[in-house]
């Protein structure tokens, strides 16, 4: 089985840090990452029918499913486990809710946390959990 990779707009500070948080709590090395704008990421994006240019969520490809917007964290929480999992109690908010307050917050991402000029590069220990 192919581990999960997490999809990740890699010129936005928020979207990074939140990267760097599941690559210090997934303990047991669940999750691989790209950048959505590497090749491994628009690949995958053509391959799952997704643009390769507005990005708009992260996406977790996990095997033969896609998952976006507010998917995506709560699963990262969900398989992460430990206390972190308790988080996902808030899949019983409908995905239409969850989805459109997560869309507020990915409009808003370059505004409230800025970007950077290129992808980030991972520490030395995480090289191998990037793709």
């Amino acid at each position: 089985m192919t581990a999960p990779v997490l999809l990740f707009d890699g010129v936005c500070n928020l979207c990074n840090a939140s990267v760097q948080w599941v690559l210090l709590h997934d303990r047991k090395g669940i999750f691989r990452f790209a950048a959505l704008q590497s090749e491994t990421g628009q690949e995958l994006l053509r391959i799952w029918g997704r643009s390769t240019q507005d990005f708009d969520s992260v996406v977790l490809v996990d095997g033969e499913r896609l998952l976006l917007h507010s998917d995506v964290p709560l699963e990262i929480v969900r398989r992460i486990g430990g206390l972190w999992q308790l988080l996902y109690v808030f899949k019983i908010i409908p995905r239409p809710i969850r989805d459109a307050m997560y869309r507020w917050i990915a409009r808003n991402r370059y505004r409230w946390f800025g970007r950077r000029e290129s992808c980030m590069l991972p520490r030395s220990e995480w090289k191998d959990r990037f793709v």
